[in-house]
């Protein structure tokens, strides 16, 4: 069973052995509402189908056994593969703004970009 929320009512959808039922134009035309999207007519039926196959791709995925697999975070069972975070030398400032169009004090030059309110 599926549930998609809709204000304070839920809109539930059941999915027999034989077959998942299609998502309607209205449920489509509501998930598209709070996701803020601007939908076209033919955009709707589309939706519609594609939601749907989704759907029963997840059913399907739902029946697989997953009692011996232990939750996890991440696809590796690597941990924390970041180096450490430990201070070295960088470029001089020279080699750094050699391909500058401008520079001052060490520091690339930029025009200003105001916002006029």
């Amino acid at each position: 069973m599926f549930a998609f929320s809709k204000g304070m009512q839920r809109l539930h959808f059941c999915f027999e052995k034989e077959g998942i039922g299609m998502i309607d134009r209205q449920t489509v035309m509501h998930i598209a509402k709070l996701a803020r999207l601007g939908l076209q007519e033919e955009e709707i039926d589309v939706f519609s189908q594609q939601l749907s196959v989704i759907l029963e791709n997840i059913a399907i995925l739902q029946e697989a056994d997953v009692s011996g697999v232990s939750p996890t975070a991440h696809a590796s069972r690597l941990y924390n593969i970041m180096r450490e975070d430990s201070p070295r030398p960088s470029y001089p400032p020279e080699v750094l703004l050699a391909n500058a169009p401008a520079q001052e004090d060490n520091c690339l030059k930029v025009n200003a970009v105001l916002e006029e309110s």
